[in-house]
């Protein structure tokens, strides 16, 4: 049954048929999340339409008329510019649009531009580089889609003893948190007499906190972890706290991967 309450009242009424398109894809091709998401948002009690809590991904709205909201923030009527920017994040900044637990991306990025751009994947609060953000649905289904398959590099700082028995580790199919990974590339950059090095990983899939979790299990610290490059996009000589656009090319890259 389908499931439609006001924040206010505690009891749950049947809304009768609509026709429009579903909340689900809305939200998705306004580029709040990707499909899959934005249904965990909704089922979640983050949306309301037209001031009533909403839990049905396949809800019906139309997105010209309905007042939605997420989170409390009131979703465009009207379709926004699609844009796409590259973000060098800095450590520190939390990847989502919940402040509660501190700055957000979206926090950051609202200072430069009026459009709502959601982050495309995540990156750990301590960690830095990387972050893809953007208001494309299509962009956002696609890049946090496991079947496209867009490979990502990140160069960690680490500190140990630096010994072969502990690369073997790295490249082997580890179990994380009861999931066995795929084998990962690694490539040791730099080897530090101070006992600190430099390693690059690139990963065909990511869990969470793979990176941290692989280097403790090897024996390693992570001193500091950067994200380079999410398939053809690198970050190259970009400081923490700069953005820029992604050019059409780079867009479509991303869109249609090889």
């Amino acid at each position: 049954m389908m499931r439609y309450s006001n924040k206010n009242q505690t009891s749950k009424t049947t809304p009768q048929a609509r026709e429009g398109e579903r909340l689900q894809n809305v939200l998705a091709r306004r580029g709040v999340a990707s499909r899959r998401h934005a249904a965990e948002i909704i089922e979640q009690g983050d949306v309301t339409v037209n001031g009533s809590l909403v839990t049905e991904p396949g809800f019906r709205v139309n997105p010209e008329a309905d007042e939605i909201r997420v989170n409390g923030r009131v979703l465009p009527m009207a379709e926004e510019r699609k844009r796409t920017i590259l973000l060098y994040k800095p450590p520190g900044l939390i990847c989502g649009a919940d402040n509660a637990q501190g700055e957000t991306v979206c926090d950051f990025m609202g200072r430069y531009m009026p459009e709502r751009l959601v982050p495309v994947g995540r990156l750990d609060k301590e960690s830095e580089g990387l972050l893809l953000m953007s208001n494309d649905g299509d962009l956002v289904n696609v890049m946090t889609h496991p079947r496209y398959g867009h490979t990502k590099t990140y160069i960690a700082r680490v500190a140990g003893h630096m010994e072969e028995r502990k690369m073997k580790i790295l490249r082997s199919r580890l179990e994380i948190d009861g999931y066995v990974i795929r084998p990962v590339e690694v490539e040791i950059l730099k080897v530090g007499r101070d006992h600190t090095h430099q390693i690059a990983f690139t990963l065909a899939e990511g869990r969470n906190r793979q990176i941290r979790k692989m280097c403790s299990a090897a024996g390693f610290v992570v001193l500091s972890l950067t994200r380079v490059r999410i398939g053809p996009v690198k970050i190259c000589n970009m400081k923490p706290g700069e953005w820029r656009e992604l050019s059409p090319s780079e867009i479509s890259a991303l869109k249609n991967p090889r």
